[in-house]
This record gives structure tokens, C-alpha cells and sequence, in this order.
């Protein structure tokens, strides 16, 4: 066993142990730090598989943008420990529906056979050049995803961007009124 197996289940583990704490968690903002971990984990995984613009996404994206605002909005709203009481009724039914969810894994994984023995014949792609589609050009290289997402894509990015703006100033606003009315009180 090598450094990158121990690597892998080192990670994956931390991934997996970060999302069922992040489930068994009672208070949410100790629940969205347990899913930093688990996304960030995640994110060396895809280091170790050399997916680098992956891993910087994951943890630019998710780790740091949603997660800032998952805590911006928990801390806006101001969930306690006690918003999320479960009842037992609700554990139950979660619990029947792992169950049920693990015996329908295993039977399709008993009834299907899946044939992996071509993944070691897939082409690579160069580094330097790109593979042209239909309509798409794909290629690996980070310089002709920025190409493309500044010239073919730049007015959905930019829409996405004023949406963005647009939810921003919706919640300072919301913040805001929400505060002058504690005042008047």
C-alpha cells in the first residue's frame, strides 16, 4: 500500500465522517463547519486524482461562497439548537428509508454487472490541445475554459452574476428591515 492509497482513505474518510456529523450535528452552524470539512476533503480527493481545477473550484465554490452564505442566512435567521427538533416518528422513517435505500444498493449491485475492464483504454486528452464536439470545444487546459467562458458564455455569466448581486442586495435589505423594526420595539 502506498502513499496515495493511505492518502485516499484518509480523505475519504474525513469526507464521510464531515457529512454524518454534519447529519447528527444539533446546532447548524457546527453542522455547515462539519460540511467545510467534508467538501474540503473532497476537494483533496480530487487533488489526488490530479483534477487540480476541480479541487480549486470545490473549495473556492462550495467550501468558501455557499458555505459563507449557508452561515450568513443561518446566522440571519438565528437557528437555535432547538429548530430542527426530530421527533421520533421522523427518526424512524429516516432510519426505514436508509434501510430501504441499502437493500435496493445491494440488489441492483447483486443483479447488475457492470464491466469496467475498458477504463483502462480510454483516450487522453493532451494538455495543449483541444478535442472539438458538436458545438462544444472540450479540452483540459484552463486557458480555453476561461476563453470560452469569457467569450461564448460571457452574457449567461454575466446574468448569473446580476442574480447573484441581486439575492445579495435582497438579503442586506431584508437584514435592514428586519433591524429597524427591532428599534421601533
Amino acid at each position: 500500500m502506498n502513499t496515495v492509497d493511505l492518502l485516499f482513505y484518509f480523505f475519504s474518510t474525513l469526507a464521510l465522517g464531515g457529512g454524518i456529523l454534519m447529519v447528527l450535528s444539533r446546532h447548524p452552524v457546527s453542522a455547515a463547519l462539519f460540511m467545510i470539512v467534508s467538501l474540503v476533503s473532497v476537494a483533496a480527493l480530487f487533488v489526488l486524482l490530479e483534477a487540480f481545477f476541480l479541487a480549486i473550484l470545490q473549495v473556492l465554490v462550495y467550501a468558501g461562497a455557499v458555505m459563507v452564505l449557508f452561515l450568513f442566512i443561518i446566522m440571519l435567521l438565528d437557528v437555535g439548537p432547538e429548530g430542527g427538533k426530530v421527533s421520533r416518528i421522523k427518526m424512524i422513517s429516516g432510519l426505514a428509508g436508509c434501510l430501504s435505500f441499502g437493500i435496493l444498493s445491494v440488489l441492483l449491485i447483486q443483479f447488475v454487472q457492470i464491466d469496467v475492464s475498458h477504463s483502462a483504454n480510454w483516450p487522453t486528452l493532451q494538455t495543449d490541445k483541444a478535442v472539438s464536439g458538436n458545438f462544444l470545444l472540450f479540452s483540459n487546459s484552463v486557458k480555453n475554459f476561461g476563453f470560452g467562458l469569457f467569450t461564448k458564455y460571457m452574457l449567461p455569466l454575466q446574468v448569473a452574476g446580476f442574480l447573484l448581486l441581486a439575492a445579495m442586495i435582497g438579503v442586506i435589505v431584508l437584514s435592514k428591515k428586519s433591524l429597524s423594526v427591532d428599534k421601533e420595539n
